[in-house]
């Protein structure tokens, strides 16, 4: 592991809407802000960065009361130097790897549209993992995962135990229509062992080494508690 800095890399989606439906998406605000939150009180700082750079569109689901009410979001929400962070981004090729300990993927269903169609951002993880650093997901962050090759060839997650946004929370959310293909179903297509929480949407986090992935929007917090105790060296 490299020395500790204390520094993690947040990765967020530019797609602002789906291709099949007329549905909008981006960010989940919440699986940025819990995250953020939490690394944010134990010492830790951040950089968000995504594919294209520039302004990042948010999730309508997310900022609904339910969910700005929700751990605090919705004081992140009103914050404007906060938010200010995610009016220009920089770009995934601009991260300079050795700044960081950590690399974080946010979800949000936009993800899924732009994270695994980013070479730069497939590299990045790659060489996060291969010089010993940390690579953490939550929800649809996983997405950015499936097309990561290390350089012995092999899928990033081939035999590695991950989570993810399952199938049947695509149901319940009403996105199995809209959704361009089966995160659940890609994972474990190259050969991931891929389990979920008990319930739909209760948190639930997996730890294989340095792989850390949270399955839904609840898991953002407990994903970032992983990525701190174990760049803490807990």
């Amino acid at each position: 592991m490299p020395a500790a800095k204390k520094k993690i890399l947040v990765i967020v989606t530019n797609a602002d809407e789906y291709q099949k439906v007329g549905l909008r998406t981006g960010l989940w605000l919440g699986e940025l802000t819990h995250f953020w939150d939490f690394a944010e009180e134990r010492g830790f700082t951040m950089d968000i960065a995504s594919p294209s750079g520039g302004k990042i569109p948010l999730d309508p689901e997310s900022l609904t009361r339910q969910m700005l009410d929700a751990e605090g979001t919705g004081k992140r929400y009103q914050d404007r130097a906060f938010m200010d962070l995610l009016t220009d981004t920089m770009k995934v090729s601009d991260a300079e790897i050795d700044d960081y300990d950590a690399i974080y993927l946010t979800g949000g269903h936009g993800v899924m549209f732009d994270f695994p169609q980013s070479e730069d951002l497939e590299a990045l993880i790659a060489r996060f993992y291969e010089t010993g650093r940390v690579v953490a997901t939550v929800c649809h962050g996983a997405a950015g995962l499936l097309n990561v090759t290390l350089s012995n060839g092999e899928p990033l997650i081939k035999g590695k135990r991950v989570t993810g946004f399952s199938w049947p929370e695509e149901e319940l959310a009403n996105r199995a229509e809209a959704v361009p293909y089966n995160v659940q179903e890609d994972l474990k297509k190259l050969g991931a062992d891929y389990s979920t929480a008990a319930q739909p949407f209760a948190s639930y986090v997996v730890e294989d080494g340095r792989l850390i992935t949270g399955q839904n929007p609840s898991s953002a917090r407990a994903v970032a508690e992983a990525v701190v105790k174990q760049l803490a060296g807990e």
